[in-house]
């Protein structure tokens, strides 16, 4: 069987309109399978650009958050995209990849990032940006296991440090293989052409006899990345927030010269004035996101992102006011005033915050 979708619905999935497997019937199963073993996710919806030329990591350092200069051969770095009032447009982890950069982005942001990259070219830059989507394919491998497993498909590459990156071999296909900010034990990204794509996921499928690996979809996805506190694309990520908001310190530098948004970001974590921070929530009930925060009958916040597990515990995302930003910090959230507490900061937090909240 060559075609990827067909081989997913011949293992029981459910597609989303785009194609991409929602859930392979047994929710519980790949969710558990997440905490304590691994799974394999189809992740193909995600931003996958490709930048040849001289100056393809000059062009990206000179408009986004990070420091990309001197990067080794394989390693990558998460940046930031963001318009002249710092707010977010896009974020992406680049890698030196051999002779190109490949550009890894968020769920259907492909074709935005690609215009988006092609508009910053200037006249005399040796750079050129091809969208990946129609050619490629791309899994994700996560889990407690993912390690072990992708050490079984690919010897020592469990040696890779955080955000590098290799070429492989699998099922006969050349892939790229790539560390990626974890949602729960260690993530890898797998790229290949997309008409080897069944292939090498029956191959990884067949390979693992003693982790536990399962099929998962997107619906696990989404509730490990809520779980976790990581931002997603339309929720936290997007125009409504700077990155220092939503916990991406570490994906700014606050060393390099200038880019869109640059004053506004630098101005803020010089003078400690930021308006507002991501925090993980335990909610009293469910509460559809978005909907408001409210503290004192003030509103206070956003619930940014919301989701039951399938053993019915309640995850969520909020960005609350700073100093509501207290662990065991009480609120109320959505129409009916529901209780939310603040239970933890989440992804990179400014210095002092978090400073404040290791005393707790």
């Amino acid at each position: 069987m060559n075609n990827l979708r067909d081989l997913h619905i011949a293992k029981g999935a459910t597609l989303a309109p785009d194609g991409i497997p929602l859930h392979f019937g047994d929710l519980k199963a790949e969710y558990h399978a997440a905490l304590e073993h691994a799974v394999l996710m189809e992740r193909s919806h995600e931003a996958r650009i490709e930048m040849t030329g001289k100056d393809s990591l000059t062009l990206m350092h000179r408009i986004s958050t990070n420091d990309l200069m001197n990067m080794a051969l394989g390693e990558g770095r998460a940046t930031i995209f963001t318009n002249p009032n710092a707010r977010i447009l896009e974020r992406a982890v680049v890698y030196n990849a051999n002779d190109r950069v490949l550009v890894l982005g968020e769920p259907g942001r492909g074709n935005a990032l690609a215009q988006y990259l092609q508009r910053n070219i200037f006249f005399g830059d040796d750079a050129r940006v091809t969208n990946l989507a129609a050619t490629t394919s791309e899994f994700d491998l996560h889990g407690p296991q993912a390690d072990a497993i992708m050490n079984l498909l690919v010897p020592d590459s469990a040696s890779l440090p955080s955000y590098h990156s290799q070429d492989a071999v699998l099922a006969d296909t050349p892939v790229f293989i790539a560390r990626r900010k974890p949602l729960n034990g260690t993530r890898w990204t797998i790229i290949m052409p997309i008409e080897n794509a069944a292939d090498v996921w029956s191959h990884i499928i067949e390979r693992d006899a003693a982790h536990g690996l399962l099929p998962a979809g997107s619906l696990t996805f989404n509730t490990l990345r809520i779980r976790a506190g990581v931002p997603g694309v339309g929720r936290e990520l997007s125009q409504d927030y700077i990155p220092l908001e939503v916990g991406l310190w570490d994906e700014v530098s606050f060393k390099k010269g200038c880019y869109t948004g640059q004053e506004i970001i630098a101005r803020m974590e010089s003078r400690g004035r930021l308006a507002n921070t991501i925090v993980a929530l335990r909610l009293s009930a469910m509460v559809e996101s978005p909907a408001d925060i409210y503290h004192e009958g003030r509103t206070s916040g956003r619930l940014t992102s919301s989701a039951v597990s399938p053993d019915g515990e309640i995850f969520a995302i909020g960005v609350i006011k700073v100093p509501l930003a207290q662990i065991g910090q009480t609120l109320l959230v959505g129409s009916e005033k529901n209780q939310a507490e603040v239970i933890s900061l989440v992804g990179a937090q400014p210095p002092q915050l978090a400073a404040e909240n290791a005393t707790h």
